[in-house]
């Protein structure tokens, strides 16, 4: 990232963190302050924004998908499914652990909003999986690794295992982009 991009980061955090420092969780308030600053601060604050605010009066069956864009932002990605749903993905990563799928009905409502970074989804990974199957399964990993001697590609998801505890869930892709097997990892930054 180029100085002046990085320059501009630092300096809408800071604007970020007096917001927060001034107003604490008052949403409201935040937000007002915020639509101020302009759309490069609020983007920032919703990539920033906790999870419990993240989706924060959206309702399944009555919010409408540019309810959702207006509350989290824009999706990392928005995927097209049989029978006219759509699925918008919000990663919290690289340091989070979680990450938000968003289905949208064919009638443009929110149908279901669900943290996917979970032991069940993680259990329905299947060797031969495409890329796209688990991207959509699990979203954007966190990390991805490469390790050429083995032919070997690894996405990394960041997630708690325990309510105290991060670990990495790991997805090995071989040379066709498809999956071999899935491993653990420990989270480097446990006790940190």
């Amino acid at each position: 990232m180029p100085h002046r991009q990085l320059a501009q980061v630092g300096v809408t955090m800071g604007i970020l963190a007096s917001l927060l420092g001034l107003f604490g969780c008052d949403q409201q308030k935040v937000d007002q302050a915020v639509g101020r600053v302009g759309d490069a601060a609020k983007r920032v604050w919703q990539s920033a924004k906790p999870d419990n605010l993240l989706f924060k009066d959206i309702v399944a069956g009555q919010s409408t998908e540019a309810d959702v864009k207006a509350t989290a932002g824009q999706p990392e990605m928005i995927w097209e499914n049989e029978g006219g749903t759509r699925q918008l993905e919000y990663p919290r990563g690289p340091e989070g652990t979680s990450t938000w799928m968003v289905t949208i009905g064919p009638d443009g409502h929110v149908q279901k909003i669900e943290q996917v970074l979970t032991a069940e989804n993680f259990g329905r990974v299947r060797v031969g999986q495409s890329k796209d199957d688990i991207r959509r399964m699990l979203g954007k990993p966190g990390k991805v690794e490469a390790f050429r001697l083995k032919q070997e590609e690894v996405w990394g998801y960041r997630w708690m295992e325990h309510p105290t505890e991060r670990a990495y869930f790991n997805v090995h892709f071989g040379p066709e982009g498809r999956v071999t097997t899935t491993s653990r990892s420990d989270d480097r930054l446990n006790g940190a």
